[in-house]
C-alpha cells in the first residue's frame, strides 16, 4: 500500500449498471485520488465485486465520517455490502500453534524483518514447546491445554484473552485442535488456517506415509478462513509442489512443510493488504 495514507473499500452487490462510476464519482467529488481499482462480475451469480483504494491527502470527508457518507450517498441505494479500511491502521494478529514449529518460525522471521505491517502481541498454544521462540521477540505466550472435557472452558478463557489484547485476526499456524462453532462465530472471516491438501484421500495422523505408499506425484497446501465446517472454509491461497518416486517420506514432509509456510504467508499478506472478499463459501482475491 506504500507510504500514502489511503482508504480501501471492499464491495459486493447485485450486478447492475453504473456501479463503478458511482463509487469513483463519490471519491472524485470529495477530492480523492484513486491509487488502485479492481472489479469483477460473477456472471453465474449476477454478483459484482470491487476493491478500490484512494489517497486521503486531499479527501474532504473526515476519516470517521467516510463510512456513513458512503453509505448514504452510494451504498444504500445500490444494495451494497461493503467494508472500509485504512492503510495506516496496523492490525493486531494472534497466533495459535501446537508443536509443529515451521509455520510459526516463518511468521516470526517475517515479523522480525518487518516484512508485514502487523503487530503480534500474543501466541496461544496447547503445549509449552515454542514459548522461547515467541518470548524471544517480546511476544506474550499463553498456555491453554485443551481436552474434550475442558474445550469450552478454555475457549472462553482464550476469547477473553483475545479481547484483552485487542486482537483483530487469528492465524492457526498448524494448531492441532478443532475450534468450536461458537468460537469461530466471534471471528468470522478473521481466522486463517493452513493444512496439507491430502484430505480427504489421506486422512489421519500419518498422511505423508499414506501418500508415499500410493506414489503421489503432487503435494499441496491450502490456506483458508476457518468455518464450522472443518477444513472447508473459503480458500485464500493454494499451491502445489512435485514429488518424485525417489523421494522418501522425510522428503515429502520437508517439501510439504516448506509449501505450508509459503502458502500461509501469502494468505496472511493478502489479508493484511485487504485483498480478500468473502462471498458465501468462496473468496474473491484481488491484486
Amino acid at each position: 500500500m506504500g507510504d500514502k495514507h489511503a482508504a480501501i473499500l471492499l464491495i459486493s452487490c447485485p450486478d447492475q449498471r453504473g456501479l463503478v462510476s458511482s463509487v469513483t464519482e463519490f471519491i472524485f467529488r470529495h477530492g480523492g485520488n484513486i491509487i488502485d481499482l479492481e472489479q469483477h462480475v460473477d456472471s453465474d451469480e449476477s454478483q459484482f465485486f470491487m476493491r478500490t483504494e484512494w489517497d486521503l491527502a486531499e479527501f474532504s470527508i473526515a476519516r470517521g465520517e467516510i463510512g456513513e457518507r458512503f453509505k448514504a450517498e452510494v451504498a444504500s441505494r445500490l444494495g451494497m455490502q461493503w467494508t472500509l479500511h485504512f492503510s495506516d491502521v496496523i492490525p493486531r494478529m494472534a497466533i495459535y500453534v501446537s508443536r509443529y514449529s515451521h509455520c510459526l518460525y516463518d511468521i516470526l522471521a517475517r515479523y522480525q524483518a518487518c516484512d508485514w505491517q502487523v503487530e503480534i502481541p500474543l501466541v496461544i498454544s496447547n503445549h509449552p514447546d515454542l514459548r522461547t521462540a515467541a518470548e524471544g521477540l517480546g511476544i506474550d505466550y499463553h498456555m491453554s491445554p485443551v481436552s474434550p472435557q475442558t474445550r469450552s472452558e478454555q475457549e472462553q478463557r482464550q476469547l477473553a484473552l483475545l479481547q484483552d489484547y485487542n486482537i483483530d485476526f487469528i492465524v492457526l499456524a498448524r494448531y492441532m485442535q478443532v475450534l468450536s462453532e461458537d468460537f469461530i462465530r466471534h471471528y468470522p472471516g478473521k481466522i486463517i488456517n493452513i493444512h496439507h491438501s491430502f484430505l480427504p484421500a489421506f486422512p489421519g495422523a500419518r498422511p505423508y506415509h499414506s501418500a508415499h505408499k500410493r506414489g503421489v506425484k503432487l503435494i499441496g497446501a491450502t490456506s483458508h478462513y476457518a468455518t464450522a465446517d472443518l477444513d472447508a472454509g473459503p480458500i485464500i491461497e493454494q499451491d502445489v509442489v512435485h514429488v518424485r518416486h525417489t523421494d522418501s517420506v522425510t522428503d515429502l514432509v520437508r517439501k510439504g512443510q516448506d509449501l505450508e509456510k509459503i502458502v500461509l504467508s501469502r494468505a496472511i499478506w493478502r489479508h493484511l493488504q485487504r485483498q480478500v472478499l468473502v462471498f458465501r463459501n468462496r473468496t474473491i482475491v484481488f491484486g
